[in-house]
C-alpha cells in the first residue's frame, strides 16, 4: 500500500514541477500573449503557474516522500524477517530466536510509532490488487 502511495507522490511532484513551466511558457509565448482573444486564456495560464507551486509547497509532499519511502522499505524488510523468523526459528534455539523476534518486533514498534498512513483510497486499491492475486501469501 505504501509503495502504490510513494509512486502517486512521486507522480504527483513531476505534475507540480513541471506543469506551472508549461503554463508559464505557454502564456508567455508571443503568437498568444500578443493576441487579444487569448487575453483570458493568457490570464489564467499565468495564474495557475504562479499558484501551482503555493499549493505544492503548503501541501508538503516533499515531506511526504522520504517518509513514505523510508516505511515502506521497513514495513517490506519487516516481512522478509518474520517469514523467516517463522520458517527457520523452530529449528534454531529459543534463546536465539527470542532475541531475533524481540529485535524483529522492537523495528515495527518504531515504524508503527510514527503513525503514518496514506490516504484511505491507497488501502482500498492495494486491497483490490492483493484480491486480483498480484500478491499472494501462499507462495511464501
Amino acid at each position: 500500500m505504501l509503495f502504490i502511495w510513494v509512486r502517486t507522490l512521486r507522480k504527483l511532484r513531476i505534475a507540480f514541477v513541471i506543469t506551472p513551466i508549461v503554463f508559464g511558457a505557454i502564456a508567455g509565448w508571443d503568437l498568444i500573449s500578443t493576441d487579444n482573444r487569448f487575453r483570458v486564456a493568457t490570464a489564467i495560464l499565468a495564474l495557475a503557474a504562479g499558484l501551482i507551486p503555493a499549493v505544492y509547497t503548503a501541501l508538503k509532499l516533499d515531506e511526504h516522500i522520504p517518509t513514505a519511502t523510508r516505511l515502506a522499505g521497513e514495513y517490506k524488510n519487516l516481512e522478509i524477517i518474520f517469514k523467516d523468523l517463522g520458517r527457520i526459528g523452530p529449528s534454531k534455539e529459543i534463546a536465539w530466536f527470542e532475541d531475533e523476534y524481540r529485535a524483529a518486533r522492537d523495528r515495527l514498534q518504531a515504524a508503527n510509532a510514527e503513525a503514518y498512513t496514506a490516504p484511505e483510497s491507497y488501502f482500498e486499491k492495494a486491497k483490490a490488487k492483493i484480491e486480483k492475486g498480484h500478491y499472494t501469501f501462499e507462495d511464501e
